[in-house]
């Protein structure tokens, strides 16, 4: 069953952001499999990012590769990501 993840960042800019999503692109690991949606939201000094995810096994197999840049980049949690069952997931072009 796929799943809504909400990261509760404390305070992670837009520098440090960006440093984790440029080193998974250039180590090849994103995106990453079973990751249908990803979003970066906030103010410059205090973004967050929620997810979809086909499954929870997906999103925890990829928390082996993204703990250690998220350390690397200095960013804090302010708990334990959210998890939430999708009831239904759907998407709609824009032009």
């Amino acid at each position: 069953m796929s799943v809504v993840v909400r990261f509760p960042t404390s305070n992670m800019t837009r520098s440090q952001y960006d440093s984790v999503h440029d080193a998974l692109e250039q180590s090849g690991n994103w995106p990453a499999p079973g990751c249908l949606s990803h979003i970066c939201f906030g103010d410059e000094d205090n973004l967050r990012v929620s997810e979809v995810w086909e499954s929870r096994e997906q999103l925890a197999a990829f928390g082996e590769t993204l703990g250690p840049h998220i350390q690397a980049a200095g960013i804090q949690m302010s708990g334990e990501p959210e998890m939430f069952d999708v009831v239904r997931f759907e998407t709609f072009a824009t032009d």
